[in-house]
């Protein structure tokens, strides 16, 4: 039996482009919690952490029941553009064929991110990608990034080894948490984090397209 290749994806910023939903729902739950508006351009990098660490970086000298009530606010705000259907998070150009490559190629495909479980869901199921997944892991159920938990835990469930596996993602905490698990980093040019950025972190490559991230996990 050949070794198993594990994919393990970032989800906002790598598979979708979510940023107007987290930055309409991060100014909400701002003036909810009675907080100055955050930066956008700051709101836009801490994609990818869980909302409790995002809202301390973005407001790290916040009262703790302030930051509490705006994770509510957060929370409250992003469901309900989501049960209006003003919710946007379109997957990335290329990305569902890209998707659907790699897994005729024999690669076994798992999620990790920082949105809920709910919302991975959501996504996956909007655009019929759930049954490609073999293991999906968000942080409702695991430490923030860049701690490896989520990594950890989706080569376990698909009993990969860290040297068959290798993370992609757009921002330094994927870079970081596949650097603690061990595995392989693969930074994308179209996400959050600049390029230099995920390659100063360690990444091995990062690509400018879906055709580069194809080769390179190929190659």
């Amino acid at each position: 039996m050949s070794a198993i290749r594990l994919a393990v994806f970032d989800c906002d910023g790598t598979l979708s482009d979510g940023q107007a939903g987290v930055c309409h729902a991060m100014d909400t739950a701002f003036a909810v919690a009675g907080l100055p508006a955050p930066d956008q351009h700051q709101v836009r990098r801490i994609v990818g952490l869980s909302l409790p660490q995002a809202v301390r970086h973005l407001a790290p000298d916040a009262a703790p029941e302030q930051q509490a009530a705006a994770v509510e606010a957060y929370k409250a705000a992003f469901r309900a553009s989501r049960e209006d259907g003003s919710l946007r998070e379109p997957l990335y150009p290329g990305i569902v064929d890209l998707l659907h490559r790699l897994h005729g190629q024999g690669w076994t495909l798992a999620v990790a991110t920082g949105k809920s479980d709910r919302g991975l869901a959501a996504t996956l199921a909007a655009n019929r990608l759930t049954q490609l997944f073999a293991a999906t892991h968000t942080a409702d159920r695991h430490p923030s990034k860049p701690h490896p938990a989520m990594l950890q835990a989706a080569m376990a469930d698909t009993l990969a080894e860290p040297a068959q596996t290798v993370m992609i993602g757009d921002t330094v905490f994927d870079i970081d948490m596949a650097k603690a698990a061990g595995t392989r980093a693969i930074g994308v040019a179209w996400g959050y984090h600049e390029p230099a950025e995920l390659l100063h972190a360690g990444a091995e490559a990062v690509a400018q397209d879906i055709a580069a991230l194809e080769a390179l996990l190929n190659g």
